[in-house]
């Protein structure tokens, strides 16, 4: 296996939504599914907020009132896909050169006019540098994006 193809994590998940709820659900309500426990600020997430366009970003807003700004929205393409950058290192510091980011792309594709299936790749982790499977590996464990999609699949069965 190559190192590209290790410095990837694909996870995915079928939700009983028509896709432009589901892309709208994710990209909207993003905070309500992101755990606030994913936190590299101080003071607590108060809220999570996905701007909805290319050149956006993901924003934590802490408590009190502080904001990390942890993702650039570099592709928006409703109802088909979003990608965004992944700007937190192996230190669990924010990256400031872009050329050191990961990416996550999120496709999702219609089974049903009721089904959609929710395609997640967080690609070029690789790009973090050394320390880089630590990101890999936290990532796809558990209490990483299975349980970012777990929340979002209830987020959108409460919905229902």
């Amino acid at each position: 296996m190559t190192q590209a193809a290790t410095a990837a994590v694909r996870k995915q998940i079928v939700v009983e939504a028509p896709q432009e709820r589901a892309f709208t659900v994710f990209t909207q309500n993003f905070g309500d599914f992101k755990p606030r426990e994913h936190n590299i600020m101080q003071s607590p997430i108060a809220m999570t907020v996905f701007e909805p366009q290319v050149g956006g970003h993901i924003v934590d807003i802490a408590e009190d009132g502080s904001e990390c700004r942890w993702a650039r929205v570099l592709a928006y393409e409703p109802y088909e896909r979003v990608v965004f950058s992944w700007d937190i290192g192996p230190d669990w510091q924010i990256v400031t050169d872009p050329d050191n980011a990961s990416e996550v792309e999120v496709r999702f594709i219609a089974e049903s006019p009721r089904r959609t299936r929710v395609e997640l790749e967080h690609r070029n982790i690789d790009r973090h540098g050394p320390g880089w499977e630590a990101v890999r590996d936290g990532i796809a464990t558990d209490q990483g994006w299975p349980l970012y999609l777990d929340r979002y699949a209830a987020l959108i069965n409460e919905g229902s």
